[in-house]
């Protein structure tokens, strides 16, 4: 177990209401107390009121104040909180104090977690427009790829502090990555009164590795949810998922926005021609030693860049697990694949025939343009359909790397292949293993010859193949895969299973 800090700790009476609020670390100069949510500022001994602070965004993280771990062989505590928000999201920041009283950072995003340290740049600080979303740059002669350029703002604070940026004020926040998983991050919150950039080195953990103690207890979480009537059929609608920022109405398919809250103003986009999931939402499997819900499922479709006609279409189904956050199933002809966002940044540019992860060679497969036509369930970022992205998918043998492009920020995916009767047992979907299997199963027969079984089958496909060619020229290319080219290209869809979740951390 992790011992407390061996240094001083400062106590005075909230200036608000009386309540003692204490301070570990002699680099924290905010609070907020934990009462009256007076937000206090320290100057010596002397606390000021400046104002109160919004109530904090319940995410259900298993994180909380005074939680204790150890990271590389040194003891912290988590004594502040900072959630912030952007277009797609929200995620958390946890101040610590190690050991020595230094001070360390604890980001916290969907379940993914970065440990960092406060550093600096042996030069000045450029300005946030000058870190161009997918360019690479030498922070302190090392390359970096620029992976984030976001305005965020302050949701809500709590505990102690080393800085405390304007409540709901946008600033800039960018976020760099480098090939062998560093992430360094860039907070202009401070800028904006005069103030340096404040900049932190860290990265990725898992909870498991910090040795955590003092967590919340699971069992005394309120799962209850909230409930609210959809703004398009009036029929009820339960959020299981305190950070979902989209979730689509069951009765009538819409597509319901959950960032502006759950009162009359809600907005919605009706969907048509509802896509079935072979996997039900709500449903749990085990997969990589984890026990995974299907939350959210989207249909995308992918379009050659220079060729409109030739498109494809692949599924992906967002699964949670409250110690690992998200991960995505794909199912594409090509068969089945479990990914995730990566912390680093593969060695990439545009026009190159291969991406370089971990010293792995990843070949290029293919480049298209992706876009989402159909969701279901609940997402943690505020997806859309005709949601479009820039795709790149990498593979080296069953390992499969993915990058996706967008406006304002590039992710990375990586994992790897799965067996279709290894997805219908996780799911306890033995029964339908059949449905589960595409085009990277084994051939028919083995044999060296054909018997008449093998020979009527193969002449059952290509009936059913020609008929639908046949069935393509009046299909809605939105919702099915309705391609007549003749390309030998598979309609193999993304490895990544990535769109609009927010790469920061």
């Amino acid at each position: 177990m992790a011992s407390e800090p061996q240094q001083r700790a400062y106590r005075a009476p909230c200036p608000g209401c009386g309540a003692p609020v204490e301070f570990r670390s002699a680099q924290s100069t905010h609070a907020v107390c934990g009462y009256c949510q007076s937000t206090v500022v320290r100057d010596g001994d002397t606390l000021s009121r400046i104002g109160k602070m919004a109530e904090l965004f319940n995410d259900f993280s298993p994180l909380q104040l005074q939680a204790s771990g150890t990271w590389q062989g040194r003891n912290f505590t988590l004594v502040g909180r900072l959630q912030y928000q952007y277009t797609q999201g929200t995620w958390t920041e946890w101040y610590a104090v190690l050991d020595d009283g230094k001070a360390a950072f604890l980001s916290e995003d969907n379940g993914a977690y970065v440990f960092s340290l406060p550093t600096s740049l042996q030069r000045a600080v450029p300005p946030a427009e000058n870190f161009r979303v997918g360019a690479t740059t030498a922070i302190n002669a090392k390359p970096f790829s620029v992976a984030s350029n976001e305005r965020v703002s302050l949701l809500s604070a709590q505990g102690e502090l080393p800085r405390l940026p304007a409540l709901g004020a946008p600033f800039a926040m960018v976020e760099l990555r480098s090939a062998d998983g560093d992430v360094l991050s860039i907070d202009y919150g401070t800028a904006a009164t005069g103030g340096a950039p404040v900049l932190s080195l860290g990265r990725s953990v898992l909870l498991d590795d910090l040795k955590l103690t003092g967590l919340k207890d699971e069992s005394a979480k309120d799962e209850s949810g909230k409930q609210f009537s959809c703004p398009n059929c009036g029929a009820p609608v339960e959020v299981t998922l305190a950070g979902s920022k989209s979730i689509t109405c069951r009765s009538c398919n819409s597509i319901i926005d959950l960032t502006q809250g759950t009162g009359a103003a809600l907005k919605h986009a009706i969907q048509d021609e509802p896509v079935s999931p072979l996997i039900a939402l709500g449903t749990t499997g085990q997969l990589s030693g984890a026990q995974w819900q299907v939350v959210g499922f989207q249909h995308r479709m992918g379009y050659e860049p220079d060729d409109p006609d030739e498109h494809f279409g692949w599924d992906e189904y967002l699964l949670y697990n409250q110690k690992r956050g998200f991960t995505f199933l794909v199912d594409s002809e090509d068969g089945w694949s479990l990914v995730r966002p990566v912390t680093g940044a593969p060695i990439f540019k545009p026009g190159d025939n291969s991406a370089v992860y971990l010293k792995t060679n990843y070949p290029l497969q293919s480049s298209y343009r992706a876009e989402t036509t159909y969701v279901a369930g609940e997402f943690y970022w505020q997806v859309q359909r005709g949601q479009k992205t820039f795709n790149r998918d990498f593979a080296s043998g069953s390992a499969l790397l993915s990058q996706e492009e967008a406006p304002n920020e590039i992710t990375w995916s990586s994992g790897s292949k799965l067996d279709g009767d290894l997805v219908a047992k996780a799911f306890k979907l033995e029964g339908k293993k059949d449905l589960f299997k595409r085009s990277d199963a084994k051939p028919l027969s083995s044999s060296a010859g054909m018997g008449c079984g093998t020979i009527i089958i193969v002449v059952l496909l290509i009936l059913v193949l020609l008929f639908v060619i046949g069935r393509c020229s009046s299909c809605d290319p939105k919702y099915e895969n309705c391609s007549s080219s003749s390309s030998s290209r598979s309609s193999g869809g993304s490895f990544g299973g990535f769109s609009g979740g927010g790469g920061h951390k």
